[in-house]
C-alpha cells in the first residue's frame, strides 16, 4: 500500500524576478465565460469590486492570463463566430485589444504523414519564465502545444508533441475526452528552470520535459484508470487538472478523473490523497489549487461523480475542501456557500488563489457565479451573479500605475 503521510520537506525558494513594480493593494479578476469577459478590479480586502466588461460579448473565452513580468499585458483565448479560434492581446490591462497576427495553428502535413488536424480553440495560456520575456505557452483542442516568443502577437507548433506519432495516438480521435472536446491544459514552467515544463491531456496523461520541450516523458505511474481500462495505456489517463507548488516545484498536484494525487519529484509514482476525503463526497473533481507559500496546503471542489456522471455539487451541496498536511486529511469549506438545491459545479480552470499575506480563494460556476473565499475559503461570499457559464478564473496583482 502507497503511504499517504508526507516526509517533511525542505522549502525551495525559486527566482521570481520581475520586471515591473505589482501594486500589493490592488487585484483584478479575470474571468472568462461562455458568451464573453469580465475584469472585477478591487483591493486587498476584497470586498468590492469594480466591473469591467463584458469583452467579447458573445464569443466563447475559455482563458484570461495576466503577464506577472510586466503586470499589464493580457492575453485572452477567444473562439469567434467570424474569425475562429484565435487569441487576443491587450498591453494596457483591455483597455483596448488587438488579434494575434498568426494564433495557433497545426503545421501541415507532409504527404503520407499523419492526419491533418485544425485548432477548435485555444483552451489554456500559461506565461513562460521569469527570464524570457515574451514568452507563453497555449494549449488547444484538439491536443496541441504552441509557443510565442514576442509577446502572444504570433505563435508556432511544437512538433515534438504535435507531430510526434506517439502523442498522437495517445490523444485519440476529436471524439473522445471531454464533452467540449480533448485538450491540452495544466502547461506548467518551472520558476527554477525554463527548461522544465509540464503538460496535461484530457485524454492522454501526464508529460515532462527537461529541455525545453525537445523531448518528453510521461508522469502516470501510479495514476488509476476507469475500471475495465489499462493503466498501461497512456491514452486511458484523464487528468483533470495538475499543479505545481510555488514554494516546492519539486512537488505536484493533480486532480484526475480518478482521483486525487500528489507526486514528489524525482519519485517517478503518484499517490493517491483522495482516499481521506469524505466518502460520500469521493475524491472526482475539476480544479485542483495549491498555496502560494505553503505545499502542504491545497484545495479542491469535487463534484458529483457517479455512473451517469451528471457534473453537479454532491447533493447539491457545493463545497471546497482542504488539505493542510499534502493529503493526510481534507477539511470542508462551505460557510457561506448554499446549503441545499444547489446543482452547479467548477470547472477546472475557474478556481484560484491569490498570493496576498492570508490568501484569498475565487471560484467561477456554471450557474454564472462568482465566489470569494475568504481567509483560504473559510468564509464565502458572493462578489457577482448572473454571468454566463464562466470558463475560468484568474487572479493576479497588475503593476502599479505610473505618472
Amino acid at each position: 500500500m502507497n503511504k499517504t503521510s508526507p516526509t517533511p520537506r525542505a522549502r525551495t525558494k525559486p527566482a521570481t524576478a520581475r520586471t515591473a513594480t505589482a501594486d500589493s493593494s490592488r487585484l483584478v479578476l479575470l474571468v472568462a465565460t461562455r458568451k464573453g469577459a469580465w475584469l472585477f478590479h478591487g483591493d486587498g480586502r476584497r470586498r468590492s469590486w469594480k466591473v469591467d466588461g463584458p469583452h467579447f460579448l458573445g464569443h466563447s473565452v475559455s482563458h484570461l492570463q495576466l503577464d506577472p513580468r510586466d503586470g499589464r499585458t493580457l492575453l485572452a483565448a477567444v473562439k469567434t463566430g467570424h474569425l475562429g479560434p484565435t487569441i487576443f492581446r491587450s498591453t494596457n490591462l483591455g483597455r483596448t485589444w488587438k488579434e494575434a497576427s498568426q494564433p495557433p495553428a497545426f503545421a501541415q502535413p507532409a504527404d503520407g504523414g499523419l492526419p491533418a488536424r485544425a485548432v477548435d480553440h485555444t483552451f489554456w495560456l500559461t506565461p513562460g519564465h521569469a527570464s524570457e520575456t515574451g514568452s507563453w505557452y497555449a494549449g488547444t483542442s484538439p491536443q496541441g502545444l504552441f509557443r510565442s516568443d514576442d509577446g502572444g502577437a504570433s505563435w508556432a507548433p511544437l512538433a515534438s508533441v504535435n507531430d510526434d506519432a506517439r502523442f498522437r495516438a495517445w490523444m485519440g480521435t476529436v471524439q473522445d475526452g471531454t464533452p467540449d472536446g480533448p485538450k491540452l491544459h495544466s502547461i506548467i514552467v518551472d520558476p527554477r528552470d525554463p527548461a522544465r515544463l509540464l503538460f496535461a491531456m484530457s485524454g492522454g496523461g501526464v508529460h515532462e520535459s527537461r529541455d525545453g520541450g525537445q523531448s518528453w516523458s510521461t508522469l502516470i505511474g501510479g495514476l488509476q484508470v476507469v475500471e475495465g481500462f489499462d493503466p498501461a495505456n497512456v491514452s486511458f489517463h484523464d487528468p483533470h487538472c495538475v499543479r505545481l507548488c510555488p514554494a516546492d516545484p519539486d512537488r505536484l498536484y493533480q486532480q484526475n478523473h480518478c482521483g486525487i494525487y500528489r507526486l514528489d519529484r524525482p519519485a517517478p509514482r503518484w499517490v493517491r490523497i483522495g482516499r481521506k476525503m469524505p466518502r460520500r463526497v469521493g475524491d472526482v473533481g475539476f480544479p485542483m489549487v495549491v498555496h502560494p507559500r505553503d505545499p502542504d496546503t491545497a484545495w479542491v471542489f469535487p463534484m458529483n461523480a457517479s455512473d451517469v456522471w451528471p457534473r453537479t455539487s454532491p447533493d447539491g451541496r457545493p463545497a471546497a475542501y482542504m488539505t493542510r498536511d499534502a493529503g493526510k486529511s481534507w477539511q470542508r469549506l462551505d460557510h457561506g456557500l448554499p446549503q441545499s438545491q444547489a446543482w452547479w459545479t467548477v470547472k477546472r480552470q475557474a478556481m484560484t488563489v491569490d498570493a496576498l499575506p492570508t490568501p484569498a480563494l475565487y471560484l467561477g460556476t456554471t450557474s454564472g457565479e462568482l465566489w470569494v473565499g475568504h481567509a483560504e475559503g473559510a468564509r464565502w461570499a458572493l462578489a457577482a451573479r448572473h454571468l454566463p457559464e464562466i470558463y475560468a478564473v484568474e487572479v493576479a496583482t497588475p503593476a502599479r500605475a505610473r505618472a
